[in-house]
């Protein structure tokens, strides 16, 4: 019952609770007709002089007067609270009280009739709502399931220049030219609990064929696993580029499982240890500056836990292991835990703060460890001077971080990071062990001149070769650089025009010129990336 009937019944109540004793000779008539029609409308509880704020139904006489006007006093500016009731002033009260209700009830009915138009349009709009939420219930693919897509259009070509001519040549003979791609992904979220995730990825794309931004210094992340392998017959092909199931156990603990898992995907680490946005330019800037730790092979079979210790917010420890071809029933080319397996165990302890000591601003930084076998170890790639390797032990560790302002302005966020790794292969009858680097810096600065759009840039060496096992001195120095601005046209729509850098894209090799200077082969270009979120 509304608080405005309890009101308004409480008179009759309390009226009906008198004594049955009362009767037509007990009642002074002409009293409650004073009562009830007193010509002086009482409209403040301070006409009454026998009321004191004191009172203990004070507050309730004061509503009744001043919200619903439906209480009079005596002639003589009295109420008489403490005084019974009879049934007939009880009777008087509610009818007084009951005389306001059908006074609001008539503006009502004024009301709704001037506004009769347009409570018949809304009314309409209404039942559409209504019509097209029961079309979507009935239609709609699963009540568990969420899915969102990305689709990007990449513009762009790359023109090479320096002193090794030979190099030159060949690159702009079969990379220099303009190219235009696409790279689709689409996700699917399932949950079943409200706590647990099963997640399936799927990914097509053209970049793979001969591409600039397929593979190399110049691969673009946009075109990074945008097809199952970079051959015709696998181009415009939707695939799964991922699959895999992730659960809690209890409150500090989380499990991953799936035949196809890469080691960055979130559920996988506590932590992404960079704030330098994934879906920029140059695939090298988008691992945290160590793709020795964290992008040693495509998604594959196995798993991973992350422990989230309550006692210290922010710190997490993960474990994974990864098979890139877990599907192979044959030990000695593939499986789970085998000779065979071409495989990573990654470890990182990360620390993530909401606020900077001192500066202010939120930050994290993490440590790594990735041990991996019988992964392609071609150094050539990456400087050279070593000699190829199909198989071998690689052992590679890292540190990463970034900080983040408290708020957009000059000041941007930075990430960094660096890594080693030291490459045990079989050449021959000779065990090599040959090391490897690589560090970055990248800056974002957001709601850069538009609220909304962003200004960023990264500066780093990919993997160079920094010891030779063989002796001598390592003559590689792969420097890379990327420019960008993003242009946010919509809450779903972005383009982001960028131009790149890379000096050295073949490394030295030891190679050099009559004159004995070493020879060169540089790398610029620009693009145009637009990317549609759905």
């Amino acid at each position: 019952m509304k608080l405005f009937q309890k009101l308004l019944l409480a008179p009759a109540a309390l009226g009906l609770m008198a004594p049955v004793a009362a009767s037509a000779a007990d009642l002074n008539v002409a009293g409650v007709r004073q009562y009830t029609t007193s010509e002086e409308q009482v409209t403040s509880i301070t006409q009454f002089s026998d009321v004191k704020p004191t009172d203990w139904a004070y507050q309730a006489l004061s509503n009744l007067i001043e919200r619903y006007g439906c209480v009079a006093g005596y002639p003589n500016g009295t109420y008489k609270g403490g005084q019974a009731m009879t049934r007939y002033e009880a009777a008087a009260l509610l009818n007084a009280c009951l005389d306001r209700v059908t006074e609001a009830t008539d503006e009502v009915k004024r009301l709704v009739k001037e506004f009769e138009k347009e409570l018949a349009v809304l009314k309409g709009r209404v039942d559409s709502v209504e019509a097209k939420v029961g079309q979507l219930e009935a239609t709609q693919f699963s009540t568990t399931t969420k899915l969102s897509g990305l689709a990007s259009f990449v513009l762009g070509a790359t023109s090479f220049s320096g002193t090794n001519t030979a190099r030159v040549t060949e690159n702009e003979t079969t990379l220099g030219g303009t190219s235009f791609n696409y790279d689709v992904r689409l996700t699917l979220n399932t949950s079943f609990t409200g706590k647990d995730l099963l997640r399936t990825k799927l990914r097509t794309g053209n970049f793979c064929t001969a591409s600039a931004y397929c593979t190399g210094l110049t691969g673009l992340e946009a075109a990074g696993g945008s097809q199952v392998a970079a051959t015709d017959s696998s181009r415009d092909v939707l695939a799964v580029s991922g699959i895999f199931y992730n659960f809690p156990i209890g409150s500090e603990l989380s499990v991953t499982a799936g035949p196809k898992v890469h080691m960055t995907d979130p559920a996988m680490l506590g932590m992404w240890p960079s704030a330098y946005p994934a879906d920029t330019v140059l695939d090298f800037f988008t691992y945290a500056g160590s793709p020795g730790t964290y992008n040693l092979l495509p998604a594959g079979g196995g798993g991973g836990i992350v422990y989230s210790p309550s006692s210290i917010k922010g710190l997490t420890f993960s474990q994974n292991y990864i098979s890139g071809n877990a599907a192979t029933s044959n030990p000695s080319d593939g499986g789970l835990g085998t000779h065979g397996a071409s495989s990573v165990a990654a470890t990182q302890i990360a620390y993530a703060g909401e606020k900077t000591p001192l500066i202010g601003g939120s930050y994290g930084l993490a440590a790594s460890y990735t041990y991996s076998q019988n992964q392609a170890l071609t150094l050539s790639a990456i400087g050279g001077q070593a000699e190829d390797a199909s198989t071998g032990v690689i052992n590679s560790y890292g540190l990463s971080g970034f900080w983040k302002p408290e708020a957009a302005g000059y000041i941007p966020s930075i990430s960094w990071g660096f890594s080693t790794s030291q490459h045990s292969a079989r050449v021959n009858t000779n065990t090599r062990r040959d090391v490897t680097s690589s560090w970055y810096t990248g800056l974002q600065w957001d709601d850069a001149f538009v609220k909304g759009n962003s200004l960023g840039m990264g500066v780093g060496q990919a993997p160079y070769l920094a010891k030779l096992a063989a002796g001598g001195t390592p003559d590689d120095s792969n420097y890379m650089w990327e420019w960008w601005y993003k242009f946010q046209m919509t809450d779903n729509i972005s383009v982001m025009p960028a131009i790149y850098y890379i000096s050295d894209y073949n490394g030295g090799g030891g190679k050099t010129g009559p004159n004995g200077s070493k020879t060169n082969s540089n790398a610029f270009g620009a693009l145009v990336k637009t990317t549609f979120k759905f």
